[in-house]
């Protein structure tokens, strides 16, 4: 399991890379397993990172076999939070 400031680098880049994909709108999933492999994620830390924004209330997961993320999609609640980042020249 990687240390806390990978883990949160892991979270960030996973809103970040659903939101370019979504473009706002949140109706729009993105395949887990390609989202982890074009981050370049342990399967173990996605599925952490995953659970992780699922409970904030940030993202929904589709888990596949193996509790791996099949389907990831952003929230209304993530949307906002991305927004709120890129507002505030975080994003």
């Amino acid at each position: 399991m990687a240390i806390l400031r990978d883990r949160k680098t892991y979270r960030e880049r996973i809103m970040q890379a659903l939101y370019q994909a979504a473009e706002g709108n949140r109706l729009l999933g993105v395949d887990g397993a390609k989202l982890r492999t074009d981050l370049g994620i342990p399967e173990q830390d996605m599925a952490a990172a995953c659970m992780y924004l699922a409970d904030e209330g940030w993202v929904v997961v589709d888990w596949g076999r193996g509790n791996t993320p099949a389907m990831i999609t952003l929230t209304h609640r993530g949307i906002r939070q991305m927004e709120t980042e890129e507002e505030e020249g975080r994003g």
